[in-house]
């Protein structure tokens, strides 16, 4: 194994090449992306409700239909990125939020993990957008929340499989 050497860093992530063994004792090197984390969030408006947002996204030149989503700072527990990231992305905020599951992004270039949290006890109130961030609130039955993931209208994979843990853990 070698040293991993940084080729880019960001505020937000950086890319390196690192080089290992095989179990075979083949030599190889690959680059990714090292990210700190992240968290995505479906706000429960009520029983039946969530709270999707549409939101911009420059490197697909679109705007998606998604949850809110945000980067874990250094330090702070996946549970408080949660809690900060829903009051700042709908203005919603919540009593508590539950862990349903985690999973990594894109493993074969990013070592991102995502976790899961289902946000309860919701107190709507204004949000505390970036001033880049073009976001707007969309509050839908989990039904028509499934069905925009299966009709198409739903491509953000953190979204897609968010909802599926959804599904699974709360039938």
């Amino acid at each position: 194994m070698s040293k991993p050497e940084i080729l880019l860093e960001t505020s937000r992530f950086r890319v390196v090449r690192e080089g290992r063994l095989t179990n075979h004792g083949q030599a190889y090197t690959r680059e990714y992306v090292q990210h700190p984390g992240a968290v995505t969030i479906i706000p429960l408006v009520d029983d039946d409700h969530l709270c999707l947002i549409r939101n911009y996204r420059l490197a697909v030149h679109e705007t998606l239909v998604e949850l809110p989503a945000g980067t874990i700072d250094a330090g702070e527990d996946p549970a408080e990125t949660a809690l900060r990231e829903i009051t700042e992305e709908t203005g919603y905020r919540a009593d508590r939020v539950e862990l349903i599951g985690h999973f990594w992004m894109s493993p074969g270039i990013l070592d991102e993990r995502m976790w899961v949290f289902v946000a309860h006890g919701l107190t709507p109130g204004p949000p505390q957008r970036e001033a880049n961030e073009e976001i707007e609130n969309l509050v839908v039955t989990r039904a028509a929340a499934l069905e925009m993931v299966h009709d198409g209208t739903i491509q953000d994979a953190k979204t897609i499989a968010a909802l599926m843990l959804l599904a699974r853990t709360r039938s």
